[in-house]
């Protein structure tokens, strides 16, 4: 799956991912390969990402929104 996470400011990350999990404003969930077509809205938390090496990476937000559609990720932080 491609994510890219990105800013007012600027581009945060961008690249192939295993799975991620967001703090949504009705509860955090995460996201697979062949998720269904979503558009959620985000609160403040940590997005935690398990990169293509099977790292595991964390970046905090103060909120924003996701859109999951055909296994590519967007989210829109603030």
């Amino acid at each position: 799956m491609k994510l890219e996470i990105v800013t007012p400011d600027k581009h945060v990350f961008s690249g192939e991912v295993i799975s991620v999990n967001v703090p949504g404003t009705e509860g955090a969930f995460g996201v697979l390969k062949d998720h269904a077509p979503i558009i959620a809205t985000l609160k403040k938390g940590v997005i935690v990402v398990i990169d293509e090496n099977k790292k595991e990476l964390a970046f905090d937000i103060g909120g924003g929104v996701v859109e999951v559609l055909k296994n590519h990720i967007i989210v829109l932080a603030e």
